[in-house]
């Protein structure tokens, strides 16, 4: 080996020995992030969540995303759900429904009804709560009374109503005899509407329950400080209990609205509880759903009720989505959004 050529290797040796380590590339970028490697413990972890909520997803895939996708294919069909000969016409349901006078007057009947029983509900279960929540003898038994009848199933409910309004043997016609008033058919327009209002407010005690935990989960400090200032029962009320129960409220009324729109039970019912109940309901009470069921089981179109049904999904769809944005600034938490505090 010559002198230069020994001088050459020193002096890569040197260059190398100089030059800083680089750190090992990672195994696999995908999103910029390194890939971290589970160890055995981590990759137990993830078999045992994919195990754990493979039971929700097969459940998701069969009993919501298939039906949904199966719905809306029949909604752009014919099919009368017997016959095998169904055949593909694109929009002519959805055409066919925003030009129909029935089911306009159903959507702008289903929404008066939303308007009357969701508002209604929430303040009959606010003030039981309040009335309750106060330190009265016996208070565990009025809770136990006013809540009974959120438990009540639905089809005693509704046989209970009918046997009070019945025109000829009912206790309302009874007391209203006693008074000197001539019989009222309950159960008929233009009464119809107002029983089934009332049926559906029987069940307000799940809103009575609901705020009264958000009143017992209330600070106390806070309503000691207002009656310390000076502040009388209706001051404090609208001033502190109000906005510190507007998530409970706002919680009630989304819950509300969406169950209100999709109302069919106390209807049926309430006019006859048999397959033929959807020709005896009274035209006050011809609801939105009840048009549905009539599509699909009266007059055997399986194509229009599914294209119904997905209209009333885009309804609700919008109706939340405005709730939420009129509620912005109407809704107080008594947390920091920032930092979840």
């Amino acid at each position: 080996m010559s002198t230069d050529q020994a001088s050459t290797d020193q002096s890569s040796t040197s260059r190398l020995a100089e030059a800083p380590a680089k750190p090992p590339p990672p195994s696999r970028p995908t999103d910029g992030r390194p890939r971290v490697r589970l160890g055995a413990r981590g990759r137990q972890q993830e078999r045992v969540f994919w195990l754990s909520v493979t039971p929700w997803l097969l459940g998701f895939l069969g009993l919501t995303l298939y039906p949904l996708g199966y719905a809306l294919w029949l909604s752009l069909t014919d099919s009368d759900g017997i016959s095998p000969n169904t055949h593909f016409i694109g929009l002519d349901n959805y055409k066919e429904l925003l030009s129909d006078p029935v089911t306009r007057d159903t959507l702008v009947r289903t929404g008066i009804f939303v308007a009357a029983v969701v508002p209604t509900g929430i303040i009959a279960g606010l003030a039981l709560a309040v009335l309750i929540n106060r330190p009265i003898r016996g208070r565990g038994i009025y809770r136990t009374l006013l809540y009974l009848p959120a438990v009540f199933p639905p089809v005693g409910a509704a046989m209970a109503f009918k046997m009070v309004f019945d025109r000829d043997t009912g206790a309302a016609n009874g007391i209203l005899g006693f008074l000197g008033g001539s019989p009222v058919t309950w159960l008929a327009d233009p009464y119809a509407r107002y029983v089934l209002l009332m049926l559906t407010l029987w069940g307000c005690g799940n809103a009575m329950i609901i705020s009264l935990a958000g009143l017992q989960d209330m600070p106390k400090e806070l309503l000691e400080a207002a009656r310390i200032d000076g502040a009388n029962s209706w001051q404090t009320f609208r001033r502190i209990i109000l906005p510190l129960l507007s998530p409970v409220i706002f919680f009630q009324v989304i819950t509300g609205v969406i169950g209100a729109l999709q109302s069919i039970m106390p209807m049926l019912l309430a006019a006859n509880p048999s397959p033929a109940a959807v020709t005896s309901v009274p035209q006050g009470n011809y609801l939105y759903m009840i048009n549905v069921f009539a599509q699909y089981l009266a007059n055997g179109r399986f194509g229009y009720a599914s294209a119904l049904l997905w209209v009333l999904f885009a309804v609700i769809l919008v109706v939340t989505a405005l709730i939420f944005r009129l509620s912005s600034g109407a809704v107080f938490y008594n947390f920091e959004p920032e930092t979840n505090k």
